[in-house]
């Protein structure tokens, strides 16, 4: 019979869709501008972009299912954008994540998950300012991994975790790049329109083959065909019409197949299975995934079963022998879509699935390898030995194939292995592991003093020729455990490296010093807690993750809401957290923390007021009554609030005005709707949004560098059609309103120039290209742009080439030049003064410039650990500066500093974890800060002081969808009479809504002036342009009051009974005394009423069976 006519085993295999119950649902997943499939998967895990900056990836069991929350453990590890991603076919707990941070990173996935958010890789490669665009790893090489960036393919080796290979030949972006399934060869498609057969190998020019591909420059897929002589491109040809090329690289200049679809704008993801030549092809936003089966012959391509459901994200392909080979499944396709992740299986139809089908299931690609990336750049090729997936000829039978997760690929050349360098992956700094493995592990030596040497490791090679990459390690523990003691009060234990590490991620203090740990007194201290502060606490197992922390803090906080305001809690360390002082330390220390009898340290956790008053009572009864006599219960109070650090999760001392501030979104009628094509590609020194009380800017996506303005004044749902915008016809880096002229918008663009422009009266009604004026600051891109608080037409501008300028816009001519960063500037911020600014830069520095003294710092300090983002703003009347930013372990931070000492934070609160950078908003009147981040639902609120804590906690306001950006009003657009504070615009995926923040009042009728004191006018210009450069003498902002006309104060009300109370006890003859038949009078009303009432003596519980009185005596 011809080939024609015979029909295939996979014609007919159909799509089977799980229902929802068996689907990972409620995650959050956005549109990523990359060149990956954004979803990845290996036998036993899968993994995808979170969240709509895709900064983060999310890593869940392979059969996982049900609903997932937004605190679930996660891969923090990029500043940017995540692009690609793969799982290692040898190892499928080994995932590389390639960002547009331009790094390459390596992580180890436990056996049982990410069990807690991980932030450290096990290797980081770095592709010198360069986007990387794909990564993956080789077919056959163990421990050999490749990635692209622009024009360049490099090769990197795991085991010695350095480049092997690199080569810059492609003239454009490479968009996509494939092995050929004997590792051989790699093909690449790129953007000038051409595809390339790559072998790295080869003598002279790895270029082998070239040819023109699809005619667009538009996104372009490459996949070689299995271990054929052809690959398959997807792209797009000059009519942007979709477009499958099949070729053969023996013809390589022709094209085998050309097969034209749709002109949909997403690019078609190829899905191929070797071992039935099973193609699928998910569009990127298509709500179809096609199925064909490719031939060797004419028509080359045969169409199967189209599945239609949930518009695609992502797609990827489940390794074969993760598949359910009893009831013929012969593939499972993985769709990643905005809110789900979808296994669908395709299943080809059999009479009965009890036995094994093995005509549907040839030999497939294992997983064990013995070339590694050595011998394979030296030559040498060996295929990956092929394995059966019948389950009567597994080892395990019909048992799953147990995945290959562990341990970890990295060994040293020079033979120095270790535990540490093998598996430790750090653990988030307060869990409970972290501080019990130090309490109860110890490689302490003999008596001598020598240290023990290293667990020993023993290696069970695979039976074959030579040693494979991996082996299999085991940790022998040694039985006895000795100790040595210390000259000091505790019993001090020689640390393991990892050991050392473990103890050093929990607090700031130098790694050499050692928790004792006492689990009986910890469980004592904490009975008269409540549960919420007990799994709070610093060394609580409760806190088992950042991700618990993050739930605990915010239940917290919505629990204080309701809280009546309490009195100053005094804070104290436990014995059991005490550290061991060093010899030369312990008699000062003693003498300067005991207070009777008991030690108080810098570090401490909440202990109940009165239970700690109580204990101490009874110390000083048991030492003594000379100790009894020397400290009074005030004495005692006041000495332990002064010597104790207040806790920043609860308002002490003086309760706040503004503790229960409370937010609430304008009515629907205020909102504008049918928000579309908002762009989410803004940088991160870019706020994203700006409003101003008559129009707000957003800017769009795709090219041009679009902004669209919205009129407040007309809210409403947005006709369909085209949105009028301002088309910059550059990249937008950031954008800011003119805060004296609601008309003019100053837009930065990634070729250095600043346009502005002018909105006329009534909004835009057209699109339109042609600015008011144009500022051609710099020669390379700009970060961000900020206009001065106080001075009229002063614009600061800070680029990439780590200068900022200061720039008079009436004349267009650059008056200063500040310098002194070396490395990214995150944000800059003006003083109230307008005299003194402030940055924070990616070289973790805080620095304070005097723009017209000096173009370098006149102070400099320590700022955030991380290098993710950052901001920064003044506060109390330009007294202290706040900053946002990141800790090692990637969680936002918020800390507040002394203007004139930027050595150390005062204070520093912690929030979670999460990849947006929080975004300050401070209040000077209410001293009020708000902060969040885009992508956030919570608003937090926060009140800076200047006094310990300096930082404290308000009732946060929780929104009922995500953010994209918020932006606040000046204080003359509040409505006071509402006791409304703050004003502000939110923008969400589809709507502007506005939010009011208002304090609760009951006599609201009345001006709360103790909640507006007289403002500053930051509404309209203090000072010329000229005035500003010129003078030293700088002009203060005028203040004037909110109080509105015909209304009363509140403190003039609260003085009548003041003033009533102060003359009757000026006059006492008058009102105090009473007169003495007055005074008979009443005697004789008690009297009457008292013989008028029953009097007994008798109590109930007299008739009541109770306890023998000898009872009470024993």
């Amino acid at each position: 019979m011809a080939w024609r006519f015979k029909a295939s085993k996979y014609k007919n295999a159909a799509p089977i869709v799980p229902k929802a119950e068996a689907c990972v649902r409620e995650i959050c997943v956005g549109s990523y501008q990359t060149y990956g499939n954004n979803i990845a998967a290996s036998a036993a895990f899968m993994a995808f972009n979170w969240e709509h900056t895709g900064s983060s990836v999310a890593v869940l069991p392979l059969d996982d299912c049900g609903r997932k929350s937004k605190t679930m453990p996660l891969l923090h590890g990029h500043t940017d954008t995540v692009t690609d991603l793969k799982f290692s076919p040898f190892h499928d707990g080994l995932l590389a994540t390639a960002s547009q941070d331009c790094l390459v990173k390596i992580w180890h996935i436990p056996e049982k998950g990410l069990e807690q958010s991980l932030s450290d890789p096990e290797a980081v490669f770095s592709h010198k300012q360069r986007r990387v665009e794909t990564v993956g790893f080789h077919p056959t090489a163990d421990g050999m991994m490749y990635s692209t960036a622009a024009g360049c393919v490099a090769l990197f080796d795991l085991r010695s975790q350095k480049e092997i290979f690199s080569n810059n030949e492609h003239p454009e972006v490479i968009q996509s790049a494939s092995w050929r399934e004997d590792g051989t060869v790699l093909a690449t498609s790129c953007k000038d329109k051409c595809v390339r057969i790559f072998d790295p190998r080869a003598a002279g020019s790895p270029i082998q083959m070239l040819a023109e591909s699809h005619q667009s420059i538009k996104d372009s897929r490459v996949v070689w065909l299995g271990g054929q002589s052809r690959i398959l491109t997807t792209g797009f040809d000059a009519a942007r019409l979709r477009q499958v090329i099949i070729r053969d690289i023996r013809n390589f200049g022709t094209p085998e197949k050309t097969l034209e679809l749709d002109c949909s704008t997403g690019i078609l993801m190829p899905l191929f299975d070797p071992d039935t030549n099973m193609l699928f092809l998910a569009g990127k936003g298509d709500t179809t995934i096609n199925y064909l089966e490719i031939t060797d012959k004419d028509p080359y391509l045969i169409e199967g079963l189209r599945h239609t459901g949930e518009q695609t994200k992502g797609a990827c392909l489940v390794p074969k022998r993760a598949l359910k080979v009893m009831e013929a499944e012969v593939n499972r396709v993985l769709q990643l879509t905005s809110n789900m992740v979808i296994p669908i299986m395709y299943q080809v139809p059999r009479k009965t699935y009890r036995d094994f089908h093995a005509d549907l299931y040839p030999e497939t690609t294992g997983y064990k390898t013995e070339l590694i990336a050595s011998e394979w750049l030296n030559g040498s090729n060996q295929a990956v030995p092929k394995m059966n997936l019948d389950p009567a000829k597994r080892e395990l039978g019909d048992e799953p194939i147990i995945p290959r997760l562990g341990p970890k690929p990295f060994s040293s050349t020079t033979g120095d292995v270790s535990f540490d360098k093998v598996f430790a992956v750090p653990l988030a700094p307060g869990s409970h592991e972290n501080i019990s493995s130090v309490g109860q592990e110890s490689s302490v030596g003999s008596a001598g003093g020598e240290p023990a040497p290293a667990p020993a490791i023993a290696a069970h090679v695979q039976p074959s020729a030579k040693p494979d990459l991996i082996v299999e390690i085991e940790i022998k523990k040694k039985n006895e455990r000795e100790t040595i003691a210390t000259a000091g009060n505790g019993v001090q234990k020689s640390l393991t490296t990892s050991e050392r590490r473990k103890s050093s991620a929990d607090d700031d203090e130098s790694s050499d010093k050692i928790f004792e740990q006492n689990s009986e007194s910890s469980e004592n201290s904490t009975e008269g807690e409540d549960r919420t502060d007990a799994d709070l606490r610093r060394f609580s197992s409760a806190r088992s993750s950042i991700a618990e922390r993050r739930r605990l803090y915010e239940n917290r906080s919505k629990s204080q809401v309701d809280e009546k305001a309490q009195s100053p809690v005094p804070l104290r360390r436990e014995p059991s957290k005490v550290e061991p002082l060093k010899p030369n330390q312990q008699q000062p220390q003693q003498q300067s923390n005991v207070i009777g009898g008991t030690c108080v340290d810098g570090k401490r956790i909440s202990v109940p007021e009165g239970k700690l008053l109580e204990e101490h009572r009874q110390q000083r009864g048991n030492n003594g009554a000379a100790n009894a006599a020397g400290l009074k219960k005030s004495a005692t109070e006041a000495a332990f609030s002064a010597a104790s650090t207040k806790r920043t999760s609860t308002v002490f001392g003086k309760v706040s005005k503004f503790r229960h501030l409370k937010g609430t979104p304008g009515h629907k009628s205020t909102h504008i709707e049918n928000l579309r094509n908002l762009s989410r590609q803004i940088p991160g020194e870019c706020n994203g949004f700006h409003a101003n009380h008559e129009r707000v800017a957003v800017p769009l996506s795709g090219p041009g560098g679009k902004i669209a303005i919205f009129e407040l004044s007309r809210p409403g749902r947005l006709p369909d059609g085209v949105i009028p915008s301002l088309v910059n016809g550059s990249n937008i880096m950031d954008f800011q309103w003119d805060p004296f002229d609601a008309q003019r918008l100053a837009v930065a663009c990634d070729d250095g120039i600043v346009k502005l422009w002018h909105i006329a009266e009534g909004g835009l009604s057209e699109p339109t290209n042609t600015p008011a004026g144009e500022l051609t600051a710099h020669l390379d891109k700009i970060y961000f742009i900020r206009f001065h608080p106080l001075a009229a037409d002063v614009l600061l501008t800070a680029s990439y080439d780590m200068t900022i300028k200061l720039w008079d816009l009436r004349t267009m001519t650059e008056k200063c030049s500040l310098t002194g960063h070396s490395d990214q500037i995150f944000d800059f911020a003006w003083s109230p003064c307008g005299r003194l600014g402030a940055t924070v830069c990616k070289d973790g520095k805080i620095r304070v410039y005097n723009p017209r003294k000096s173009e370098m710092p006149i102070r400099e300090g320590n700022g955030p650990v991380g290098t993710r983002g950052a901001r920064i703003t003044w506060a109390v009347e330009g007294q202290y500066i706040v900053c946002t930013g990141f800790d090692k372990v990637s969680e936002r931070q918020i800390s507040v500093y002394n203007a004139q000492k930027l050595s150390a934070p005062l204070n520093t609160a912690s929030l979670d974890v999460s990849p947006s950078i929080l975004i300050p908003y401070y209040d000077e009147d209410s001293s009020t800060l708000f902060v969040t981040g885009k992508g956030d639902s919570t608003i937090y609120c926060y009140e800076i002081t200047d006094e310990e804590p300096y930082i404290c906690p308000l009732s946060h306001h929780r929104c009922t969808s995500l953010h994209q950006g918020l932006s606040f009003l000046t204080k003359n657009h509040c409505d006071v009479a509402s006791v409304e504070f703050s004003k502000a615009y939110r923008l969400t995926n589809t709507t502007i809504e506005p939010l009011s923040f208002t304090v609760p009042r009951i006599k609201s009728e009345l001006f709360q002036d103790d909640l507006f004191p007289p403002t500053r006018i930051t509404w309209s210009a203090t000072l010329s342009a000229d005035d500003w450069f010129a003078s030293n003498n700088d002009k203060a902002a005028p203040k004037i009051s909110l109080k509105p006309e015909g209304m009363e104060t509140l403190s003039s009300i609260q003085q009548v009974p003041v003033q009533h109370v102060k003359k009757s006890l000026e006059q006492p003859a008058q009102f105090g005394q009473k007169s003495e038949y007055e005074i008979n009078k009443q005697q004789e009303i008690q009297k009457s009423v008292s013989a008028r009432m029953e009097y007994t003596t008798k109590l109930e519980q007299d008739d009541m069976e109770g306890v023998d009185e000898n009872e009470w005596q024993e």
